[in-house]
C-alpha cells in the first residue's frame, strides 16, 4: 500500500519540493491549498496530474479536520505559514492566528483523528528566528529570545509540538530550520529581491536596489536539502527536534557581492541602503550547528552557498527575459 501524505502550504518554496521529494519516492500525495492563494500556484503546476488537491486555511479548523479526513496521511508536512519577518510587524495578530495558533489547530486535529484511525506523524517547521540575538552557533540546547512576532509565533508552535508530543504520545518532529534559498524563493524575501534585480538590470528594466541592513548575518541552505530533512525526519523510530543548517553564515552583502559578480556587474552601482527597509529589530547573527541532524539523521547540505546562488542568478536572468516561471 501506498503512503500518503498531506502538505500544508503545498504552494510555497518548502512544499512545493516536498511534493516533489514524496512523488520520487513513490507517495501519493495530497496538497492543502489556501482558498486566497488558489492562483498563485506557479510552483507546482508540473504536478498537477499527480497529486491531489484540497482547499484549506490554518484559521479554520473545519477545513483542516475535512483534509485529514479525505487525504487520511501518513504523514503530515506543515508548510502553511505567515513568514515574513517584516510583515509579522505589520500584522502581528494574523502571524499569530495563522502561524502559532493555525499549527495547534492541526496537531489537535490530527489528536482527535486518533480515535478514527492511525495517527499521522506530522513535521512542524521551526525556525532559527526564535533564536534572536542568542550567541551562535546555535544549537538544540541554545535558548530561545525570539526578535519578532514571527518568531514569537513559531516558538508558540515549537512547544505546542513538544506538548502534544509529551502529553499526548503523538509524533511531531520539529525542524529548526535556518535560512533556505532556491529559485522558487518568494520575491519578496532578501535574496530572492537581489537575485530578481540582478535579472532586470541586466534586461535594462531596473535601475537601482534598495535594500536595509548588509551587515545581518544568515545561515544559507538550499530548500530541496531542508525538504530532505523534513522527511528523514518522520521517517526515524521517535519524534525529536533537529537544527538543520549549512553551519557556514554569510552577511546580507557577501550574498550581493557574490550575486553580483556571478553576473558581471559592480554591486555599488546599483545598491542603495534604504532606512525604510530596516526592522524594528534585526537579528545580527544565526548559524546553525547542525551536528544532531548529521549523526542522527545521516543528513548533509548538498548545495554550497555559491552553489545556491548561482543557481538563482541564472534562473532570475532568465525569468527577466521571458515568460519562464519557478523550475
Amino acid at each position: 500500500m501506498k503512503k500518503r501524505a498531506l502538505v500544508l502550504g503545498c504552494t510555497g518554496q518548502l512544499g512545493s519540493y516536498l511534493m516533489e521529494l514524496l512523488l520520487e519516492k513513490g507517495y501519493e500525495v495530497w496538497g492543502f491549498v489556501r482558498r486566497s492563494s488558489v492562483g498563485n500556484v506557479a510552483r507546482i503546476l508540473h504536478l498537477y496530474d499527480r497529486v491531489h488537491l484540497v482547499n484549506g486555511d490554518l484559521t479554520d479548523t473545519s477545513s483542516i479536520e475535512s483534509a485529514l479526513r479525505v487525504s487520511k496521511p501518513h504523514e503530515v508536512y506543515n508548510c502553511a505559514a505567515q513568514t515574513q519577518v517584516g510583515t509579522s510587524f505589520i500584522e502581528p495578530l494574523h502571524t499569530a492566528d495563522v502561524t502559532g495558533v493555525g499549527a495547534l489547530r492541526l496537531f489537535d486535529a490530527c489528536r482527535m483523528m486518533r480515535s478514527l484511525a492511525e495517527s499521522p506523524r506530522i513535521y512542524q517547521p521551526s525556525t532559527s528566528e526564535m533564536f534572536g540575538a542568542s550567541t551562535p552557533p546555535q544549537s538544540e540546547a541554545t535558548p530561545f529570545n525570539p526578535s519578532s512576532p514571527y518568531a514569537c509565533a513559531k516558538v508558540f508552535a515549537h512547544h505546542s509540538a513538544r506538548l502534544y508530543r509529551r502529553a499526548y504520545g503523538m509524533y511531531i518532529a520539529c525542524g529548526i530550520n535556518f535560512n533556505f534559498e532556491s529559485p522558487r524563493r518568494g520575491e519578496e524575501f532578501v535574496t530572492r529581491k537581489i537575485t530578481m534585480a540582478i535579472g532586470r538590470i541586466r534586461a535594462g528594466t531596473q535601475t537601482e536596489l534598495r535594500l536595509g541592513n548588509l551587515s545581518a548575518r544568515r545561515d544559507w541552505s538550499h530548500a530541496k536539502d531542508v525538504a530532505q530533512a523534513a522527511w528523514l525526519m518522520l521517517q526515524q523510530p521517535e519524534p525529536d527536534d533537529y537544527v538543520i543548517a549549512s553551519g557556514v553564515s554569510y552577511t546580507v552583502k557577501e550574498f550581493v557581492e557574490a550575486a553580483f559578480n556571478l553576473a558581471g556587474l559592480d554591486w555599488q552601482k546599483y545598491v542603495v541602503v534604504d532606512p525604510q527597509q530596516m526592522r524594528p529589530l534585526d537579528v545580527a547573527h544565526l548559524e546553525g550547528c547542525a551536528n544532531k541532524a548529521k549523526a542522527v539523521l545521516g543528513w548533509t547540505p548538498t548545495v554550497t552557498f555559491l552553489e545556491l546562488v548561482k543557481e538563482m542568478v541564472e534562473h532570475d536572468t532568465i525569468l527577466a527575459t521571458s515568460d519562464a516561471s519557478y523550475p
